[in-house]
């Protein structure tokens, strides 16, 4: 039996499209794109067409809003840190919350230790939202920047981004969201959203790894991020990874031109797994809000056994899946997330994160559904935990 890939929300396998798009640009239109010649002009060109369809995705109002990134960590990077430094002068304050990606905590934690910031950190409800009215409880003389994730990346909780933009608008603060999880997978409009800044990544969406964007709204300070030459309107130094951008480029038409399709097909899956596993698993939560989540995010806590031992076993089998974010899985922490949440470090630590994406098919789910009750069975009767 074929092995089965259930851990699209780590990253997601190249559509053949991308890898075709891609392959001239290594070894036949290999230009620069800072050269005038024509192999420069063939590759600035390449970047146009990409940063259209990106623009496009997004429903950006220009193509030249978008920056292309290495991914989205760098462009949560380029936008805490770039909105930090062109505004600190008027106010070192900014919110977010307690269920972030690392990307934007780690990056927030940088600003207060280093920089002398304050970040206020939002909580979550059982379900993992924030609540708008915090947000805009939150806001004060000092605050330059509030960022709070589209989606969340374990849990697949969708936030009100619409209603806490419009708060960031009222208010006049800038406002950022991680959409990396997002994007590509449901509709995502950025004036629908109120939202300044969006990050986004290639390979959540079936492009190459190593390429991401941000976008930046027209009129919005922030100072760049890299500095050395003028590439990207001067908005980020270095050479333009120009396959990955084509990549990233075709995987953003592929995505707009196949999103309901895709969206449809993901949500009947997962809630066919999720009603499965809640039929057949016993002691069991789901976690993240039921409704208003990622099409394709199952997340679930499996008491009285650990994640990890959860994984191996499901490895033997032939499916792989994950306990929570991949840019955690080598720590022994329980995920922030689920305790932001308000789960005790026990129940954390048998979290299950089981994420489709468009290649999944009806026949693995039911795979999933036999082999996961026993899995879950065996572990329980070495635990001494349950066995009590």
């Amino acid at each position: 039996m074929n092995n089965i890939y259930m851990d699209n929300g780590a990253t997601t396998p190249v559509d053949r499209e991308v890898i075709k798009a891609m392959e001239p640009y290594f070894d036949q239109l290999y230009g620069n794109p800072s050269s005038f010649h024509s192999f420069g002009r063939e590759a600035r060109n390449a970047i146009t067409e990409a940063r259209d369809e990106v623009a496009q995705l997004i429903c950006a109002d220009e193509a030249k809003e978008i920056v292309f990134t290495s991914g989205g960590t760098e462009a949560d990077n380029y936008a805490i840190k770039g909105v930090a430094s062109a505004l600190e002068g008027q106010g070192k304050h900014i919110i977010t919350s307690a269920i972030e990606h690392h990307a934007v905590l780690h990056t927030c934690e940088y600003l207060e230790k280093e920089r002398g910031f304050e970040v206020t950190y939002l909580p979550v409800d059982e379900d993992g939202l924030v609540d708008p009215q915090d947000v805009k409880d939150a806001i004060c003389e000092e605050t330059i920047l509030i960022t709070i994730m589209l989606a969340n990346n374990e849990v697949g909780t969708i936030q009100p981004i619409a209603e806490i933009g419009e708060i960031a608008k009222d208010a006049e603060v800038i406002f950022h969201t991680d959409a990396v999880q997002a994007v590509g997978t449901i509709p995502v409009d950025v004036n629908q959203l109120n939202v300044d800044l969006l990050a986004l990544s290639a390979h959540k969406f079936n492009g190459p790894k190593g390429v991401g964007a941000l976008y930046i709204r027209k009129g919005t300070k922030i100072k760049k991020f890299l500095h050395g030459g003028a590439q990207e309107r001067n908005r980020r130094a270095t050479t333009e990874n120009v396959a990955g951008i084509v990549g990233l480029g075709k995987a953003a038409e592929l995505a707009r031109k196949s999103l309901n399709k895709k969206r449809e097909q993901l949500t009947i899956l997962r809630d066919k797994l999720i009603n499965g596993i809640e039929e057949k698993i016993d002691h069991i939560k789901l976690n993240g809000h039921r409704t208003k989540r990622l099409p394709g995010n199952v997340n679930f806590s499996l008491r009285y056994i650990e994640g990890e031992s959860i994984l191996m076993k499901l490895d033997l089998e032939g499916i792989a899946a994950s306990s929570g974010s991949a840019c955690t899985s080598g720590s022994l922490d329980p995920s922030h997330v689920l305790l932001a949440m308000g789960l005790t470090h026990e129940i954390a630590h048998g979290s299950l994160r089981l994420t489709l994406g468009k290649y999944n098919t009806e026949e693995e789910v039911d795979r999933v559904l036999e082999v996961l009750p026993r899995v879950v069975e065996d572990l329980r009767a070495m635990s001494p935990i349950y066995n009590r």
